[in-house]
């Protein structure tokens, strides 16, 4: 088995493709009006449109009401992220040091999704 990608659903899939293309660096790669993907080097972040859900079954995804997730991005320096997303996102969290060692920076991406940036402590 391999763990490939994490999909988010939304009802607007333009607005936080280009909200994930500024906040990682990573092209979206479209494959249809309804469907993007973010590919990056060890995972896949895939935004799918409500109606793509219909496919799955009515109801199975409700976008903007995850409570209960975290989208993690290791990073190079949170506090040089931190700037430059100060102004991009609801800032939850700014760079702090936690316990286990790893420098983390939480914020909310358009739709209420939590996203922790965060640098280990040890390579």
């Amino acid at each position: 088995m391999q763990f490939v990608s994490v999909r988010v659903i939304t009802h607007d899939v333009a607005r936080l493709a280009g909200f994930y293309e500024k906040a990682t660096g990573l092209d979206a790669r479209w494959r249809s009006e309804q469907f993007a993907e973010l590919v990056g080097p060890s995972c896949t972040l895939a935004i799918g449109s409500a109606e793509t859900m219909q496919l799955f079954g009515a109801g199975a995804a409700v976008p903007e009401s995850n409570r209960t997730s975290i989208l993690e991005f290791r990073v190079e320096d949170v506090d040089r992220e931190y700037e430059r997303l100060a102004d991009l996102a609801e800032i939850v969290q700014e760079p702090t040091t936690m316990p286990w060692g790893n420098r983390s920076l939480l914020f909310r991406d358009p739709d209420g999704n939590l996203v922790n940036y965060f640098t280990p402590s040890a390579p």
